[in-house]
């Protein structure tokens, strides 16, 4: 039998390069683009698509906006014998370079829709579901100038909001979180809103019925905040 050598890891070298990669979303357009008209960018969660998640966001934000849904850059398959795929974000390894990648694809994507069909950043949202709820505050933190709005739905916040090198928030906030949520209980968002406040001075925090499932009641609340926020966005 012949043995082999295990390597000694302390002589392993870490090497890193830098590779071009295709970035994909899908666009919606409404008939007529009007000065009330909004630039929505929208995250999927973890294992999702972008389909399902330009669904959900049209249903909560309505479809007389354009909207942008980002498909993550991360792909495998959720159910191989089916080649069922889902996309992801971010995982803790490597993290920094997952959340270069998500600010250079989210700039990218309000920059460009947003010069096509003239919205300015100030009407422009961005909101997400789950996993990259975190990520997007991280943006706007990092780009205070980005957006007019960020609205994130049973998620998280950067695990470094206290601590992290970011600038202060002047865009509105808009968080979203369930009392039955099994991955962000309420015990851990109630304290939210004042851990937001802490970088951000308008935030609204709704804690509602529910799993971590995209909510149906999400379209009166974000009537409402549009309504307050950005007056003759809403329905």
């Amino acid at each position: 039998m012949v043995q082999q050598r295990q390597m000694d890891l302390p002589t392993l070298r870490h090497c890193t390069f830098t590779a071009q990669l295709d970035c994909h979303y899908l666009l919606h357009v409404p008939d007529a683009i009007t000065p009330s008209t909004l630039l929505v960018v929208t995250l999927h969660g973890f294992s999702a698509n972008p389909e399902t998640m330009m669904r959900l966001t049209g249903m909560m934000f309505g479809e007389e906006h354009v909207i942008a849904s980002l498909q993550g850059p991360n792909q495998f398959y959720t159910d191989p014998k089916a080649e069922q795929i889902g996309y992801g974000w971010i995982t803790r390894r490597h993290a920094a370079s997952s959340i270069r990648l998500h600010h250079e694809m989210v700039l990218h994507v309000l920059n460009d829709a947003g010069r096509e069909y003239g919205i300015p950043p100030a009407r422009r949202i961005l909101t997400g579901f789950s996993q990259p709820v975190g990520l997007n505050y991280r943006l706007v933190a990092t780009h205070p100038d980005a957006v007019g709005g960020v609205a994130g739905i049973c998620g998280g916040l950067p695990s470094d909001w206290e601590t992290g090198a970011y600038q202060p928030v002047k865009t509105s906030v808009l968080h979203i979180a369930r009392r039955s949520d099994e991955f962000y209980p309420p015990e851990v968002t109630e304290k939210y809103a004042q851990r937001l406040r802490l970088r951000a001075p308008d935030v609204e925090f709704h804690l509602i019925d529910g799993g971590h499932r995209f909510p149906s009641a999400s379209r009166a609340i974000a009537d409402a905040w549009l309504g307050r926020i950005l007056p003759g966005s809403a329905r």
